[in-house]
């Protein structure tokens, strides 16, 4: 068997340990295959049913490095542990870290610890100089700064790593009468995760403000900042925002997935068939391409990996971002939008022009100044990548409409458009099966009796009975959900939606008439997912914003 530094090494050859942990996935070790005389990667998955969406994706990385692909299935639980041990080989650069544990209990006996502490100890550094906004990024620290400090500098390290390490999106620090709460988003969804002291709280918020150069002694002003420290060999960055609430300051921190070794069309779209597509409109040499969606459904993500699939080293990628989430790597120069100096989306655009490229993005398109710009961009010989908040594929087109940009502009310029959205993906390893009834067939269009699969999803009172018992789910650990995965909704500009757009028709006739040329709607795509076994008929209803 493998040991754990091996696995690191594989794991930081092949994959990332973020993506391994995601997606419940640990290399094992390289041996010969004594049939074709090759080597072969040895591969062990948390459940086989998942090889359908990452399978081919894995193949892919091992033979790139002329490796054959075995996979074998371990318990989830064995799979993490691999992952833990091998974490500890690079954990952080720093003596006597080893130690360190970094789970919700041991989180809440730091804060309890930190509780205790004077805040005269917290050792923070009041001189520094916020007078001039900082362009140019100054390197990460590492995490060692923080675990080697304070118990409520600990507290504030172990509360990072962890919601990094379990996938979480967002942290909420909220203030309250008598007590400060975390709070999480995981999965798109906000979850409680540790309630602690208000002079912890206090600490805490204290700490975090001034991890991310925020003025620890300004409380009554809404503050931005972003706390960048290495971890695991990776950069981890979180976007963090403070607002003055009724009973202290709120503090929120996003979480930016800096890694984009990981990104790929071919993990992110399961659909071969809007894949395919979606790579042919990329391929374009001019024009615009729009990714629409709420916040939070994944556009960067799927913009990033398209500019990394176009970046072939013989064209010139530029990119306008509010913020910079992905570091991009390769060719691509990246540019962060300074509203404070007067660098807008808008105005970075005409710079670009003047600087020779082939590829833009544009980080949204939120005015008609933008708008239009973007379109003129695209004729002139560009092609031009955006976003839209909007719901759907046709209201994107109606979107842009409202935003007066002359139909002939929208016709001559625009290829295609990919909605999406995010679900969750059901767990595998205490979801239960059962055939789909008749009112469920009516709404997901799929046939009555499809085998389909329930989150076994447990309130809290039963999750800390079940862990205390020690039957409750090492996966999802209760939540009835694990990841999440793309729906995607992919409209091609051809000649009957362009005379659509001409005819200026609404959002739902447009979407008729893209449905009859071979769309498939997002509620389809997720009906297909359901069927797949890879999500429920619950998370297809939010998506699709109606019931039964």
């Amino acid at each position: 068997m493998s040991d754990s530094l091996q696995i690191r090494e594989l794991v930081d050859q092949y994959f990332s340990l973020q993506w391994c942990r995601e997606n419940i996935v640990v290399p094992l070790g390289v041996e010969k295959n004594e049939i074709t005389g090759g080597e072969k990667l040895t591969v062990a998955i948390g459940n086989f049913s998942y090889l359908a969406t990452i399978g081919d994706f894995i193949k892919q990385r091992a033979s790139q490095a002329g490796l054959e692909c075995q996979f074998i299935e371990k318990p989830a639980e064995d799979i993490q542990a691999f992952l833990d041990q091998a974490a500890q080989q690079r954990l952080i650069s720093g003596e006597g870290l080893d130690s360190f544990e970094f789970s919700d209990d041991a989180i809440l006996d730091a804060l309890k610890e930190a509780d205790g502490d004077s805040g005269a100890n917290l050792g923070f550094d009041f001189d520094y100089d916020d007078g001039d906004e900082q362009i140019i990024e100054d390197q990460a620290m590492d995490l060692a700064t923080e675990m080697m400090g304070t118990k409520i500098q600990q507290a504030a390290a172990k509360i990072l790593i962890n919601s990094a390490r379990s996938g979480v999106s967002d942290i909420h620090v909220e203030p309250g009468e008598d007590a400060y709460k975390v709070r999480v988003r995981r999965d798109g969804v906000m979850q409680s995760y540790v309630t602690m002291p208000r002079t912890a709280g206090i600490k805490l918020t204290a700490c975090l403000k001034n991890m991310a150069n925020m003025d620890i002694a300004e409380r009554r002003a809404s503050q931005d900042g972003k706390i960048r420290r290495k971890f695991e060999g990776q950069t981890m960055e979180f976007r963090c925002a403070t607002a003055p609430a009724k009973h202290g300051e709120k503090m929120v921190m996003r979480f930016l997935n800096s890694n984009a070794d990981m990104l790929s069309l071919d993990v992110l779209i399961s659909n071969e068939n809007i894949r395919r597509d979606f790579r042919s409109i990329i391929e374009a040499s001019n024009g615009i391409i729009v990714v629409s969606g709420p916040t939070g459904s994944g556009k960067s993500t799927t913009l990033a990996s398209a500019l990394r699939e176009k970046d072939t080293g013989e064209v010139n990628i530029v990119t306008a971002e509010d913020p910079i989430e992905y570091d991009l790597g390769g060719t691509i120069q990246q540019f962060p939008v300074i509203r404070a100096k007067g660098q807008t989306f808008a105005n970075l655009l005409r710079t670009f022009l003047r600087q020779d490229p082939d590829v833009i993005l544009i980080g949204e398109t939120r005015d008609p100044e933008t708008a239009e710009s973007s379109m003129d961009a695209a004729e002139t010989g560009h092609l031009v990548f955006t976003t839209l908040h909007a719901n759907s594929a046709s209201s994107s087109l109606t979107r842009l409409m409202d935003m007066e940009v002359p139909s002939y502009k929208l016709n001559s310029s625009l290829r295609g458009v990919l909605a999406q959205r995010l679900m969750r993906k059901v767990c595998p390893e205490c979801s239960a099966e059962r055939p789909m009834n008749e009112e469920e067939s009516r709404f997901t269009g799929l046939r009555q009796g499809t085998p389909i699969r329930v989150a076994n999803s447990l309130k809290s009172e039963e999750r800390e009975k079940r862990k205390q018992e020690g039957t409750l789910c090492t996966r999802c650990n209760g939540s009835g959900y694990q990841g999440r995965i793309g729906a995607y909704e992919l409209m091609k500009v051809n000649r009957e939606i362009q005379d659509s757009i001409k005819k200026q028709l609404s959002t739902q006739e447009i979407e008729t008439v893209a449905v009859a040329n071979g769309m498939w709607t997002l509620k389809k795509y997720a009906a297909d997912l359901v069927e797949k076994q890879l999500t429920t008929i619950s998370e297809m209803m939010k998506i699709s914003n109606t019931g039964f």
